[in-house]
């Protein structure tokens, strides 16, 4: 073969090779807090999944925006973000003086968070990352998508079932045709956070007074006590995470001005706590790449919201159960992230499947602050540890129309929901029942049906939701539910007349009934397999007022109510 037939054969073969179309079930574009975790849990959950990051670092606003102090989900250590957070606990576990209690707040430097990341994702069957890989176009292809993105120079056209939106800013959505709500919730709200180093008492780390430094901006720091402001953004290895210069509003229009003013405002802040507060032993961390060692991102706080087929409000966080639409029977994920300018106690709440839903965009699922909520949700929602749960959530979504070669406007949410239990995911924010107990999913399952609601208990700032196991069940409480779920269960109810208080008996009546059980086999049974099987301590009485864990163990494994459809407004479907 001539040299000359040779070279055009390898021309020919490289051409051929960037030409070629990568295909994949699940296509994540962005690998923030909840880009990454969708990918993760896409690909746990069997499908192929490919995750594509513009920049160098996973980890979106907990990384290449410094957002690295959590203090959100403590006592929800649901799924990826539970995984995350023990990684990093046992990273800094060595350390003297690294709080590593079970709900502490989680402190970590942004590229040990970005390198753990990184860490869990290599070791995930069926997930390909690529990063430093921006995405460029996207355009509908049949049932699925068709997507462009430049890697080593080139473009590629990736080919997927279903598209993953993890930008912060709803720009695949966007960009795919979906519609996003109109007015001021278009705009971003950011703050540009910094991450300072102590470099001990005599260092003079001094950076240059920034353009257009105006001391009296920042004279509220007159009288406040540093020390203390700093204690509570600390990070290891003598760093501190700073976000207090304020916020900037951001239009399409104005984008490169406004970030360059949130910038100038936070280096404002670190001249004046170095020449005015005195603390100018304190300095840039040199762990970003950047000309000023400021994050390459800002922390976007608010952005547009995408149409949703349902919208989560604030009636959905603080009173769940006496709403029409009943979302919490349809949660993908869960947070208690108490909102910044909220002055009152906050409670635990779920996330509901249709809120990442992009209505007019098949086989597109939204994360970040695009999802479906209103600002006032989003102001909770927007945390990177409720993002993390909330990737989960999306993760599964995605994987589940890809299984099952359907599209989002087919979701069932029941078997999602199934999945993400699967893999060590809260559906509802029990702060009481631990994964490791043994009837944690059961309780999980029968709480999200409405049929025994969560309890909110005050815990200081914050409600929790708590399940209480021991305490009794009032037929008041679970009569509306059975009814609206089991066709006959008023036949039942008029034969039976239950006192105020559901029993055990009333209890075994009632599986009887509908599993056509002869009463006294069922009876017999049970009371054998009580403490062996059940793992229930009570006594064995039938004339004694059911438990709250007692009537959640044997109503899941009996009833299974959680196997009724619902709908994404949590309509159960009969």
């Amino acid at each position: 073969m001539s040299k000359k037939t040779l070279v055009l054969l390898l021309l020919f073969a490289f051409s051929y090779a960037h030409a070629e179309t990568i295909k994949t079930d699940v296509l994540v574009i962005g690998g923030g807090a909840s880009g990454v975790a969708a990918a993760i849990q896409s690909a746990r959950s069997k499908v192929k999944t490919l995750l594509v990051e513009p920049n160098a670092w996973l980890g979106g606003s907990m990384t290449m925006s410094g957002m690295c102090v959590l203090d959100a989900n403590r006592n929800l250590p649901s799924g990826v973000w539970g995984e995350f957070r023990k990684r990093v606990t046992d990273y800094y576990r060595p350390r003297l003086g690294y709080d590593t209690t079970h709900n502490s707040i989680l402190r970590f430097e942004p590229y040990t968070g970005a390198e753990i990341l990184k860490k869990i994702t290599d070791t995930v069957k069926n997930l390909t990352v690529k990063l430093k890989t921006p995405w460029t176009n996207i355009k509908k292809d049949g049932a699925g998508w068709e997507v462009s993105i430049t890697e080593n120079g080139e473009t590629v056209t990736i080919k997927a079932k279903v598209v993953v939106d993890g930008t912060e800013t709803g720009e695949v959505a966007a960009k795919a045709g979906a519609q996003f709500v109109s007015g001021d919730e278009g705009n971003e709200t950011i703050t540009w956070i910094a991450i300072l180093k102590d470099f001990g008492r005599g260092a003079d780390k001094t950076i240059t007074k920034p353009e257009g430094y105006d001391p009296a901006v920042y004279a509220y720091l007159k009288g406040k006590d540093i020390k203390q402001m700093l204690k509570a953004v600390s990070i290891p290895n003598d760093k501190y995470m700073i976000n207090w210069a304020g916020t900037e509003q951001v239009k399409p229009e104005n984008k490169i001005e406004a970030y360059q003013k949130a910038k100038l405002k936070t280096l404002g802040f670190i001249y004046y706590l170095q020449t005015e507060s005195g603390y100018k032993n304190l300095g840039l961390d040199d762990q970003f790449d950047t000309s000023d060692h400021l994050p390459p991102m800002p922390y976007i706080m608010e952005s547009r919201h995408v149409k949703g087929p349902i919208r989560m409000v604030f009636d959905d966080i603080l009173k769940p159960y006496e709403r029409d639409s009943k979302l919490f029977r349809t949660s993908i994920a869960v947070g208690d992230a108490m909102p910044a300018d909220h002055k009152q106690a906050f409670p635990a709440y779920s996330i509901p499947l249709g809120a990442i839903v992009a209505r007019d965009a098949d086989n597109i699922l939204v994360t970040e602050k695009a999802i479906s909520v209103t600002q006032e949700v989003n102001a909770s929602t927007m945390n990177p540890s409720v993002q993390m749960t909330l990737g989960q959530g999306v993760g599964a979504t995605a994987a589940y129309c890809a299984f099952f070669k359907t599209t989002t406007k087919h979701l069932r949410v029941r078997i999602i929901q199934g999945e993400i239990l699967d893999y060590k995911g809260y559906i509802v924010p029990l702060t009481d029942i631990p994964q490791k107990d043994p009837h944690f999913r059961a309780i999980q399952q029968v709480c999200a049906t409405g049929l025994l609601k969560g309890i909110q208990k005050a815990n200081g700032s914050t409600i929790e939701m708590h399940f209480e196991p021991n305490d009794l069940v009032s037929t008041e409480e679970i009569r509306p539910v059975l009814d609206e779920i089991y066709t006959r269960s008023f036949l039942w109810f008029n034969k039976e007349k239950p006192g105020a208080q559901f029993t055990l008996g009333n209890l075994l009546s009632l599986i009887s009934y509908y599993t056509l059980t002869d009463p006294k086999t069922l009876q017999i049974y049970l009371q054998k397999a009580w403490t062996s099987q059940f793992k229930l301590t009570g006594t064995f009485d039938l004339n004694r007022p059911v438990t709250r864990l007692e009537f959640a163990v044997l109503t899941n494994r009996y009833l299974n109510p959680f196997a009724k459809t619902v709908d994404l407004t949590g309509r159960i479907v009969n």
